[in-house]
């Protein structure tokens, strides 16, 4: 069974993100589901990666932390996704949709880096916000492991679990010396 976890791009939903603080950043890649690749090029090998995805719906206002995950799931070179049922319930491209989205903690995201991971996949505009944004996209970066923001869809692989395993299909355009490419993502169940 395949499923798209990829955010549909409409002309409602590109006027809506371009009228955001994100402007520039709309128009170099960084639209809808897409990788932040920072200065780096996207390996290859990285468009099917063994995956699993965790519910964190409950976490509420604060930070997602590593104690709401089983990290015990978590492999080298898989791809981590973070169900937070944000991008259902906010609308894309709106200026509280990228300012007000979940964030993953710092020492969340470094004990993934330390497992070795692919990539971060978050159903929101970024792990962290604001200033931290782009600094801890570039930290991951460094490291190989990639960020795919605004996936969707991640609730009808989960169902009514708290973790699934899949494999996640992912094709960025093939664009260059971009730091978002946007990215289609598949999961195959």
């Amino acid at each position: 069974m395949f499923t798209d976890i990829t955010l549909k791009i409409t002309p409602t939903l590109i006027k809506n993100a371009q009228g955001s603080e994100v402007k520039l950043l709309t128009n170099n890649g960084h639209i809808g589901t897409h990788f932040d690749v920072m200065d780096k090029e996207f390996p290859l090998e990285y468009v099917e990666r063994p995956a699993v995805v965790f519910d964190v719906s409950q976490v509420g206002e604060r930070e997602i932390e590593a104690s709401d995950i089983d990290l015990s799931k978590v492999q080298a070179d898989m791809f981590v996704a973070f169900y937070s049922g944000f991008i259902e319930a906010h609308e894309y491209g709106t200026q509280g949709y990228f300012s007000g989205h979940p964030h993953l903690a710092v020492a969340l995201i470094e004990e993934l880096l330390e497992r070795k991971i692919s990539i971060i996949g978050v159903d929101f505009a970024g792990v962290r916000r604001g200033k931290e944004h782009t600094p801890m996209d570039q930290r991951c970066a460094d490291q190989g492991v990639f960020m795919i923001e605004n996936l969707c869809n991640l609730k009808a692989i989960l169902g009514d679990t708290p973790s699934v395993f899949f494999t996640a299909n992912t094709y960025p355009l093939n664009y260059t010396e971009m730091s978002g490419l946007p990215c289609r993502v598949v999961a195959r169940l």
